[in-house]
């Protein structure tokens, strides 16, 4: 009888873990390939800087002043 009723009740569904674990591998795989293609990728600015700035002909700003 215990057999029986071993065969009427529904199975036990086992939680998958291969979908979550190949879920965090490709993230994990994704996150290192950007790393190393923001290491590896070249500046965006080619060009030196000028020295001379509007920034460096502007006066210090005085906190206490209205502007």
């Amino acid at each position: 009888m215990a057999y029986a009723r071993g065969l009427l009740k529904p199975p036990v569904r086992r939680e998958r873990v291969l979908p979550a674990l190949a879920a965090a591998a490709f993230a994990a795989f994704c996150a290192l390939a950007f790393v190393v293609a923001m290491v590896l990728a070249p500046p965006v600015i080619t060009e030196r800087l000028p020295k001379e700035t509007l920034a460096n002909d502007a006066s210090p700003v005085d906190p206490a002043k209205p502007l």
